[in-house]
């Protein structure tokens, strides 16, 4: 489960079984302590050839469902999360510190391991079915994700890891990485961002245990599905699964933000926990959504072989959380090169005040674009993806201002507002007029739509 994503589906399990014995990439299954094993970025992929995908070492054969753009092939390997001194990882870095001294096991090590190395490559199986997500759900579809073929994706949530780390016998771990998504323009969404997923597994024993007469309580029954509970699980696992979660969740933001920090938790409903919760803080007079979470769905733990534990999972965002700490305006400003922008976060630990000097803030440039939609379906993430293709960075946002349906013919007409900003210089017309022209031309080609420019 993860931040930032609103991935509010319905859940079904697929039988599609994994193979027994997975292998975990990162940190030995033994471990307590963090696997940086990153891929280096002049090594993560080439560019497309007609027939197949190179990513990561590995060759993908195309099919109908490829539609990784060499812009996002280009992102992959970057790993923002595991370069030192970067927001992304002062972020991180702050999490792990604050999991590793608050939680430990019987021998005073860290109750919890950290994976922040694995592959972004995924399958399938791994994206959806391993997470109780139908074959038919929309969720899949080609036009929210980033497909190498129909059997291998770019991981759209570290939720893909969960099913596999807990197959492997872990109860307590964090996964952290690079997720991919085609989604809307703005300053606060981009096709790439960064997920933490945290997960953890009770048995009978550890979660009653502290109980006063707990002896006589169990985790399980045969009972009825409601707003509260899974039919599997007793009312009183469920309170103190979910007090738990609640408490370690809300010791971290309070850590991370300070002391007075106000909490507040939503209703909501993820596919792979019931029940679920976003949580939303008050930072500076504004209650902002952090993270979702929720008690893990018995069927996935049982799955991956934990059939006598129950347990919770969160997912927060590192983009969100590191934009409100450190006051950071635009998503796009996390990939910057710029040493104004990264010497900004070198300090002598991860915990020292940060608080974000604008660059100077460059005028931007206003084109619209107008064309009539195809009779076929036209997703407006396909345009978005173009765009983003063709304009990198320099497009800071992408607004639908009409959509315009002509009484006659009955064709349908969008017009998109496009706004061009570089962060770090100022743009010419005469660029932004030849991106626009080749947005304009590709938009024809690829997406069958009639211009009207």
């Amino acid at each position: 489960m993860a931040m930032l994503w609103k991935f509010m589906r319905v859940a079904k399990y697929s039988k599609t079984a994994l193979s027994p014995k997975v292998k975990v990439r990162g940190i030995p299954t033994h471990s307590r302590h963090s696997s940086s094993k990153s891929v280096p970025s002049d090594f993560a992929a080439s560019a497309p050839c007609s027939n197949t995908v190179e990513l990561l070492g590995k060759s993908y054969p195309q099919d109908d469902y490829s539609n990784v753009t060499e812009k996002i092939l280009s992102k992959v390997g970057k790993n923002l999360h595991n370069r030192k001194h970067h927001p992304l990882w002062l972020i991180k870095e702050q999490v792990k510190d604050h999991f590793y001294k608050h939680y430990l096991g019987r021998r005073g090590t860290p109750l919890f391991s950290v994976y922040d190395g694995l592959s972004p490559v995924v399958t399938v199986q791994q994206n959806f079915d391993s997470l109780l997500i139908p074959q038919n759900h929309a969720s899949r579809r080609k036009e929210d994700n980033y497909y190498l073929n129909r059997d291998h994706m770019l991981r759209a949530h570290t939720s893909a890891h969960q099913w596999d780390l807990i197959h492997s016998g872990l109860d307590a771990f964090l996964a952290v990485g690079d997720v991919y998504r085609r989604d809307t323009i703005d300053n606060t969404h981009y096709p790439v961002f960064h997920q933490m997923e945290g997960v953890r597994l009770f048995s009978c024993h550890e979660l009653f245990s502290s109980i006063k007469d707990g002896e006589g309580l169990q985790l399980f029954e045969q009972g009825h599905r409601t707003a509260h509970k899974q039919e599997c699980h007793t009312m009183e696992a469920v309170r103190l699964v979910e007090f738990n979660l609640k408490q370690v969740l809300t010791k971290l933001m309070t850590h991370i933000f300070g002391d007075g920090l106000q909490v507040r938790w939503v209703d909501c409903y993820f596919p792979f926990t019931h029940p679920s919760f976003e949580m939303e803080i008050n930072f500076q007079g504004e209650w902002m959504e952090v993270l979702g979470c929720g008690v893990m769905e018995q069927q996935l733990v049982n799955s991956a072989g934990a059939q006598d534990k129950i347990g919770w999972a969160f997912g927060l965002g590192l983009e969100r959380l590191a934009m409100i700490l450190y006051d950071i305006p635009d998503i796009r400003l996390f990939w910057s090169e710029d040493e104004r922008f990264l010497k900004q976060f070198i300090g002598p630990h991860i915990w020292q005040k940060i608080k974000f000097q604008p660059l100077s803030r460059y005028p931007p440039l206003i084109n619209d674009i107008s064309f009539w939609l195809p009779s076929e379906t036209y997703s407006q993430n396909d345009f978005y993806d173009l765009v983003r293709t063709i304009g990198g960075d320099l497009i800071e946002k992408v607004v639908l201002l009409d959509e315009f349906a002509h009484p006659k013919t009955k064709k349908v007409s969008h017009c998109y507002r496009i706004i061009y900003r570089h962060p770090e210089r100022t743009l010419t017309q005469d660029e932004v007029h030849h991106i626009h022209q080749a947005i304009e031309e590709s938009a024809v080609r690829e997406l069958g739509v009639e211009g009207r420019f």
